[in-house]
């Protein structure tokens, strides 16, 4: 057993005000299996690369492991995939990288490709075979499933499950509940360690909140009635001292030293109410320092109509000699939320474009009823460049309501002046779904939604979509959400 060690970090990026991590202290074993959590822009990949050495940092951190990170960067993809991996690995033999890819279901003949020719989930179970290969390192896994269909993301839980010394940033609840041992979380104010899965985590933070809130709720009625007591304990001290200098009813002199005693006690009185106020004003003010806030979305769906919104009838999608997928057909009508599956690379995409008017070569037929308006969430996000007020306007959008959305969705005011080049992968992501929630529209066709996106705002798009029941055509392999969300699922 060894450990990692962070002592007093405290790091933000050069001309920014704003610190990223102020005096964090914790330890992790490097036996350890561990959940990497929290909301987008928190600094998770920030502090991947501070383990790293990316970055000057103030602190101490100590490792007596190396590390590793992926996604691993492969500078030549003609290279075939057993050079690239055995660049990685050059002590792993031949029969071991088999054996790693024939825990994750990938045949041995892939390692004679050339690496561009495999698809995203691929190159994704390559890449973590050699790096676990690689004996005696710490694995930095940043968020590998945004390349893994569902049925991959059995396959890689279940493969991780097998494996230990890693941090998995992720945000797929059931995914994380499969293959880790300890969670590793970045709250508002502090990071902390947490034995168990996500599901246990989230559970201990829950009822740690509830214990909270209901203790910052007592200690609300304490300051108030303390406030109350040290008012009249104020005044009788005042009578007891202006009683020193006057008579007594029968018109004798007061006895001075029994008053005096008597106000000395009333003030004494009066300064312990005080200090028991001030200690409750402080007890309550360091509760609920972590609470997340979620607050409810709000989606305004068109009416249409007619029933039936769109169908496809024996669609075959075809990109040169291949098929892509075969002889699709459905309908979708008013108030269905229909989840696309299938493996990566089986025409889900396609299907959505298909329906925006996209020139994809196919045959049969898909049509969409006169007047349908779709509003529609890529899975790309890379061309949002420019400020959020630029983007509005360009796509003739309220720029209030966007941030207003935005805001909701744990964006902070300082965030709108900001390049959306410079966002993180799940507040791009964010982006798009604040605009489209922006937009009415008869049908909402989201691509993966959810990729990036961090675990309380996916609960916040489910409670979303669950009150205001909109139209939808969706891919998004989040186990979870998919089992919520949709009302039918078409396995391609």
């Amino acid at each position: 057993m060894a450990m990692i060690k962070v002592d007093n970090l405290t790091f933000s990026y050069p001309g920014s005000y704003d610190a990223v991590f102020e005096n964090v202290s914790f330890q992790i074993d490097t036996d350890w299996k561990l959940g990497f959590i929290g909301r987008n822009g928190r600094g998770k990949t920030t502090f991947l690369q501070l383990l790293l050495g990316k970055h000057a940092y103030a602190g101490k951190i100590t490792a007596p492991v190396p590390f590793d990170y992926f996604p691993y960067p492969v500078e030549d993809t003609a290279v075939c995939v057993r050079d690239v991996l055995q660049g990685i690995c050059p002590r792993a033999a031949d029969w071991e990288l088999e054996r790693e890819l024939g825990y994750l279901q990938t045949p041995p003949a892939v390692l004679s490709q050339p690496f561009y020719t495999l698809s995203s989930g691929e190159q994704t179970k390559a890449l973590l075979c050699a790096l676990f290969l690689n004996e005696g390192r710490f694995l930095l896994i940043d968020e590998p499933t945004n390349h893994l269909d569902a049925a991959a993301r059995v396959l890689v839980a279940d493969y991780l499950k097998r494996k230990k010394s890693f941090i998995l940033v992720s945000h797929d609840r059931m995914f994380l509940d499969a293959c880790v041992d300890h969670i590793l979380s970045i709250n508002r104010t502090n990071i902390e360690v947490q034995s168990g899965n996500f599901s246990s985590w989230m559970e201990n933070f829950e009822r740690q909140q509830a214990f909270e809130y209901s203790k910052q709720e007592r200690l609300k009625k304490d300051v108030a009635r303390l406030k109350e007591a040290s008012h009249r304990a104020a005044g009788w001290s005042d009578k007891a001292e202006t009683a020193k200098k006057g008579v007594t009813s029968a018109g004798l002199k007061p006895d001075k030293g029994h008053v005096g005693r008597k106000a000395a006690k009333a003030m004494q009185r009066a300064k312990s109410i005080e200090a028991r106020q001030k200690q409750a004003v402080e007890e309550k003010a360091a509760l609920l320092q972590n609470a997340e806030t979620a607050d409810a979305l709000k989606l305004a769906p068109l009416p249409f109509y007619t029933d039936r919104l769109a169908a496809f009838s024996d669609v075959t999608v075809r990109y040169g000699t291949r098929e892509i997928c075969n002889r699709v057909g459905f309908e979708i009508r008013q108030g269905e939320r229909i989840a696309l599956e299938g493996r990566n690379g089986s025409g889900k995409s396609s299907l959505l474009k298909l329906l925006l008017g996209e020139s994809i070569p196919h045959t049969g037929a898909v049509t969409s009823a006169s007047g349908l308006v779709i509003s529609y969430v890529p899975q790309d996000t890379s061309f949002l460049c420019g400020l959020l007020s630029d983007y509005a306007r360009e796509r003739r959008i309220d720029e209030s309501l966007l941030k207003a959305i935005l805001r909701k969705m744990d964006f902070s005011r300082a965030q709108f002046d900001k390049d959306m080049a410079d966002f993180s992968g799940g507040q791009k992501k964010k982006v798009l779904i604040a605009a489209s929630l922006c937009e009415r529209a008869h049908l909402y066709l989201w691509d993966e939604p959810l990729n990036f996106i961090d675990v309380y705002s996916r609960m916040q798009i489910e409670a979303l979509l669950g009150s205001f029941s909109p139209s939808m055509l969706f891919v998004e392999h989040d186990r979870a959400f998919q089992e919520r969300i949709a009302t039918r699922v078409l396995r391609l």
